[in-house]
């Protein structure tokens, strides 16, 4: 699960550094920003009082009281406990309210989907996931439909406090038959053609915003895991096939064509002779799923945390070996093109074997010469886990609402 400071989170002093990234404006017509700065500087600290807001977004405490009233009165803003044993007149911490705003994030996956429902303090409320064996488009839109209903019925009125539906999932399906396999080629050619975020968007009548599942990964790291510490990075995806996503200075960098972090897609070899394998061959949770099918085996094992016991070695290490040579390439490949921070592996396969995935890793990069560049300073588990690809698409309609950098895309032209 996300990690995310709670409403009532204790509040420490703002760095200057932070401060200065806070800092907000007191001219007139940018009531709607300042508002995006103070909820933004509540959602990185957790509770904190109205003169400690003063101070960290450098708005005025007049301004401050003011836009908290507002935002009092719209039901963004829960009021604390007061704060006893300070110097002065006890205070009284502001949170984020919960229950404030809620968005609805969809997730298609090769082998699943998921459906869920963020509150404004960015926690999981409602899930709905659904397996199948190959995605057809016309079962995985009955899936959301029914998954919609039923939401908007657990929500009861709260239903009109969701802002959006944020959407992800794999770019060209149709086009990923060659690798699933003949049995999944009716299935995914049913895809072409298909405008997904235009199907839903007859679902619902709210508002569909759409990104790449890989993208929405990195979305929720940046906005909820080593995003707030890190602002370069190089974000790994494995679940059925192996993606990424690049943040380069606190934004996402997709690309002019979207290109940007799909790591999938990169060559492990020289093109002669013959054509080189990709990683998305080599470091994908679909060898270990094909492994565990030959074996007789359930491949969904590959998501519990049992497939990391010895029982399983015979299978799980060729995989781990191999998977790890791929990335530990990978990497190298991607810090002599950019300076990154770190690496960041997460995925939706069991949380065991990403670990030891990341131990291997972290092993064979010692056997790469790095004359000349200098290798990234950490190599880290994702913090946001299984759910990020749907966890990043619900947080899409809730940043771009309430919080100060409505565009987290890097532009192109800076």
């Amino acid at each position: 699960m996300p990690r995310v400071k709670s409403p009532a989170a204790s509040y420490s002093a703002p760095t200057a550094e932070v401060t200065r990234a806070m800092r907000g404006s007191n001219q007139r017509g940018m009531r709607q920003f300042n508002e995006r700065i103070v909820l933004q500087a509540i959602r990185l600290h957790g509770a904190i009082p109205k003169a400690d807001l003063a101070r960290l977004t450098q708005l005025s405490t007049q301004t401050v009281s003011v836009i908290v009233e507002r935002l009092l009165d719209d039901g963004l803003l829960l009021k604390q406990e007061r704060l006893r044993g300070r110097i002065g007149q006890p205070s009284v911490p502001l949170s984020l309210n919960p229950e404030g705003a809620f968005s609805v994030g969809v997730q298609v996956g090769r082998r699943s989907m998921e459906v869920l429902v963020l509150d404004f303090a960015g926690q999981i409320r409602y899930q709905h996931v659904f397996h199948y064996e190959f995605p057809d488009p016309d079962e995985v839109l009955r899936h959301i439909a029914s998954a919609l209903t039923l939401l908007r019925q657990q929500m009861g009125e709260r239903w009109a406090r969701v802002v959006g539906l944020g959407l992800s999932a794999p770019l060209f399906m149709h086009q990923w038959a060659d690798l699933l396999g003949p049995e999944a080629a009716p299935a995914m050619a049913k895809w072409e053609g298909v405008d997904l975020p235009e199907r839903v968007r007859a679902l619902t009548e709210l508002p569909v915003v759409f990104a790449k599942d890989t993208i929405a990964a990195c979305t929720a790291e940046l906005l909820q895991g080593h995003g707030q510490q890190l602002r370069s990075f190089l974000y790994v995806f494995i679940g059925t096939f192996v993606g990424g996503g690049l943040v380069l200075s606190g934004h996402l960098l997709p690309g002019e064509r979207g290109n940007a972090g799909a790591i999938g897609s990169l060559p492990l070899g020289m093109a002669q002779p013959g054509s080189p394998a990709q990683l998305l061959e080599k470091s994908s949770g679909w060898q270990l799923e094909q492994a565990l099918i030959q074996a007789g085996l359930d491949p969904q094992l590959i998501h519990d945390d049992a497939i990391a016991e010895p029982a399983y070695d015979a299978l799980t290490q060729p995989w781990l070996r191999t998977a790890a040579d791929a990335l530990a390439m990978t990497i190298t490949a991607a810090t002599a093109l950019l300076d990154l921070d770190a690496v960041v592996l997460d995925g939706s396969l069991s949380r065991r074997l990403l670990e030891a995935l990341l131990a291997q890793t972290r092993q064979v990069l010692e056997a790469y010469p790095l004359v000349g560049i200098v290798r990234p300073g950490r190599l880290e588990m994702g913090q946001v886990g299984a759910h990020a690809r749907a966890l990043g698409g619900a947080l899409l309609p809730l940043h771009t609402q309430f919080f100060p950098d409505k565009d987290i895309f890097l532009k192109q032209d800076l």
